[in-house]
Formats: C-alpha cells, sequence, structure tokens
C-alpha cells in the first residue's frame, strides 16, 4: 500500500506526484458531491482542505466557482505546483449521498480505499424508489394545503396535482428540457389545475388560490436560497452570483408558467377572482406546528433523506412554523416574523444536528420550507395578469424580500449558534461564516 508523506512545507520531503494527484482526484470528487447538494462555498472549500491537510499535503489553494472547483498544491520552490481542476455538471438533491460523503471525510483512510468508498458511494442508486420521492411531493403539498388553512378536500386534490407534476416533470428531465422549462410547465399545470376546478365548480370546498399557492410552494422548494445568501455573507460573491442567477431564471420560469395559465384564462373570457385573502395567522399555531412537521419531513423524504434525517427535519418545520405563528400573533409583520421564525430554525437545526451526524443543510433547508411565500408570489402574478395592476411589482418584491429573509435568518440563526455549539474552530477563523456541511471542526472532535 502507498505510504503518503506527512510532511509539512517544511518538512525535508515533499509527497510525490502520484500521491498529489491521488489525494487533489479525492478531494475534488467530494467537493463536487458536495456542491452538486446544494453546499455553500465556504463549506467546499473548508472540505478540500480538511481532506488534503489529512493526507499530508502541503498548503494548498481551493478556488470554488459555481460550476467548477479548482485545487493547486504548493509544494516549495523546489517543485512545481500541481493543479487540478473539475466541472460541476449536474446538480441534485440526494442527501443521504451528501452524509455518506460527510461520514467518509470524518473517517478518511487510506487513499485507494477512500477512492473505492467515494466510487462506491457516486454510483450508488438512490436509497428509496423514485415512486417513493412522487408520493413524498404530494404528501408535501397535502401538508402544505393544511398549513395554508385548506381542508381535506384541497389536501387530496393538492396531492395529486403535485404527483402528476412531478411524473411530467420526470419525462422531462428524461428528455433533457432545461430546468427553466420545466418549472414553466409545473407552474402551468398548478395554475391550470385551480382554473379548472374554478371554472368546472367541481371541487366548491376547494380554494382555487390556495391550490395555486401550494404548487408554487412545492416548486420553490428546491431552490438554493440558504446556500445562495450564505455564499454572499461568507465572501464568494462569485458562486453566489451564479446561484442567485440560476435561482432568478427558475423563479422566473415558475412565474411565466403561472402568468401564462392566468393570462390563457382571461383570453377565453373566463372571469377569475381568486385573491380570496388568507387569515392573519395561516391557520392555528397547533395546526402549523402538526403540518409544518410533515411539510419538512416530507421534503425531506423527496430528496433521499436518511430516516434519522426525517426525523430532525420534522422538528425543525415544526420549531420554525410555530415559531413563526407565534411572532406574528405578537406584533411582528410577515417579514421580520419570517427573519425571526428562520433564524430560529438555523439555530435549532445547527445545535442538534452534528451530534446525530446529519448535515446542518439537511435540516435547515427542510425547516424553512414551509414558510416559502407561495400565496404571496402568486397574489402578485394575479396582480400583473389578470388585473393589470401595476402593485402586483411591489408584491412580488415583498414575496422576494420574504424569501430572502428566510435564507438570511437560516444563516443567522446557524451562524450564533457557533459558540454554543462548538466554540470557533480554527477552520471557522480562517473561512469566516457560518458552515452548514462539511468536516467536524478541531473542536467538535474533542467534545464527542
Amino acid at each position: 500500500m502507498r505510504e503518503i508523506s506527512t510532511n509539512n512545507l517544511h518538512g525535508p520531503s515533499l509527497p510525490d506526484d502520484t500521491t498529489v494527484h491521488l489525494v487533489l482526484d479525492l478531494a475534488l470528487k467530494i467537493g463536487e458531491v458536495q456542491m452538486a447538494s446544494g453546499a455553500g462555498a465556504a463549506d467546499v472549500t473548508a472540505t478540500i482542505l480538511s481532506v488534503t491537510e489529512s493526507y499530508g499535503l502541503p498548503h494548498t489553494e481551493v478556488d470554488v466557482i459555481y460550476t467548477s472547483i479548482s485545487v493547486s498544491c504548493h509544494r516549495g520552490t523546489d517543485a512545481p505546483p500541481i493543479t487540478a481542476v473539475r466541472v460541476v455538471r449536474q446538480r441534485s438533491l440526494d442527501y443521504t449521498r451528501l452524509a455518506a460523503v460527510e461520514h467518509l471525510v470524518r473517517n478518511l483512510g487510506p487513499i485507494e480505499d477512500a477512492h473505492a468508498e467515494l466510487e462506491r458511494i457516486t454510483t450508488a442508486k438512490h436509497p428509496y424508489p423514485r415512486w417513493v420521492a412522487t408520493v413524498a411531493w404530494a404528501g408535501m403539498a397535502a401538508a402544505v394545503a393544511f398549513l395554508v388553512g385548506g381542508g381535506l378536500a384541497l389536501a387530496i386534490t393538492a396531492a395529486v396535482v403535485t404527483a402528476v407534476i412531478d411524473r411530467v416533470g420526470r419525462i422531462l428531465n428524461r428528455r433533457a428540457l432545461p430546468f427553466f422549462f420545466q418549472q414553466v410547465v409545473g407552474g402551468a399545470l398548478a395554475t391550470g389545475a385551480a382554473l379548472t376546478v374554478y371554472a368546472t365548480g367541481l371541487l366548491p370546498t376547494v380554494r382555487p388560490s390556495l391550490l395555486v399557492a401550494v404548487g408554487i410552494v412545492v416548486l420553490l422548494s428546491g431552490l438554493a436560497l440558504v446556500s445562495t445568501v450564505q455564499d454572499a455573507i461568507s465572501g464568494y460573491n462569485v458562486t453566489a452570483a451564479g446561484r442567485t442567477v440560476e435561482t432568478v431564471l427558475l423563479s422566473a420560469g415558475l412565474i411565466a408558467g403561472v402568468a401564462l395559465a392566468i393570462r390563457t384564462a382571461v383570453h377565453f373570457g373566463l372571469q377569475i377572482r381568486l385573491t380570496d385573502p388568507l387569515p392573519p395567522l395561516i391557520s392555528a399555531v397547533p395546526m402549523q406546528f402538526a403540518a409544518g412537521a410533515a411539510t419538512s419531513a416530507f421534503f425531506a423524504l423527496a430528496c433521499y433523506a436518511q430516516p434519522r434525517a426525517l426525523v430532525a427535519a420534522a422538528i425543525s418545520g415544526a420549531i420554525g412554523t410555530a415559531s413563526y405563528g407565534l411572532v406574528t400573533s405578537a406584533g411582528l409583520d410577515v417579514l421580520l416574523g419570517s427573519a425571526v421564525a428562520a433564524a430560529i430554525t438555523g439555530f435549532g437545526g445547527a445545535t442538534m444536528t452534528r451530534r446525530l451526524r446529519i448535515p446542518t443543510l439537511v435540516v435547515v433547508q427542510a425547516g424553512v420550507v414551509p414558510l416559502l411565500p407561495g400565496w404571496t408570489t402568486y397574489r402578485g402574478l394575479f396582480q400583473l395578469t389578470a388585473e393589470g395592476d401595476p402593485a402586483g411589482l411591489s408584491t412580488l418584491v415583498f414575496a422576494s424580500g420574504i424569501a430572502l429573509a428566510l435564507a438570511g435568518g437560516v444563516v443567522f440563526g446557524e451562524y450564533l449558534a457557533q459558540p454554543v455549539r462548538t466554540g470557533l474552530g480554527r477552520l471557522e477563523r480562517k473561512f469566516a461564516g457560518p458552515r452548514m456541511s462539511g468536516p467536524l471542526k478541531p473542536t467538535e472532535r474533542r467534545l464527542e
């Protein structure tokens, strides 16, 4: 078995080229899995450095630019640096794979064994069949329906519509249709189903506006809002800009699909009035607690999370939605209430996930899903398209503000949890900003 030198930059010998290439290739593949799963650039950078340091490489520089990762190993003045680059071509939410990679990083062994284990992780099938993910998305839609004050009829209708959207999206994905157009189709299907219910009167107890709002929440849930804000706060502005462009583009596709369906209905003379107001607290706090937990748990299941991660996600969702209901009932407006609830979610998620060996990103991302501004987004689109009211633009800006408040609150909550959880480790001082994925810090290892 190849021996890996543990000499530092000032040591008497340097690692050979083959060793450096093996270590850099392993580190890049691990970073690729993290980026594809939605981890922040700071997390990816810290993880890669942890891997290279574990195998005794001298000074290493890492550059993460959203779609590519570059790593350069400097071996002093007597040997040329070795640089490797890997492009992140595919993105998919598989939280079991992310957790498995983090476990690998925490328990690195001989380099050949680490490569073999990583190959097994990246080539393994999803832990659940694809139909389970479809059922999970449908269950999430049903939970959101209860969360926004709907009844059983709305929950069943939303679940069926969401399942259809997921299967159609699966077919379109197999045909390599860009995600922008998949979002257009999803938004159009969700709105079209609501308009059909409204026009035919088949389900008089179902509020079509809430059906559209549920569809928007489900379609928005997969966007990397938290990682985008985390990258911006951590100083990775190029990566943050790339994520922002992608998030805006996919949101624009969703908006285009909803607007297209509404404009088509108006063009054919359908008189629609779907902007009936929501109750101030969406629903009673006990219902928020249960529906929020179910929403987050189903989202984590749809993203192939581990069973214990499902429990943690459910707890996070229950805390977030109940906190939102309590702070808004105390007089805070929606924007500030969203930020406070998200901060509580981020704090709670960060403090419990390391002990459970679950990536923090899994729990906090699932925890804020019930609070996404589906209703506000729909109302702004309705004002612009059906009513021709320019105030709809302000409503859409307000919806964007809610989304940013959620993401910023989560990142701030995770930041507040750092000294409570472990104190500031060396990597935290080196890479400013909260961490939601990657290896344990030195202080965390000592505390276990």
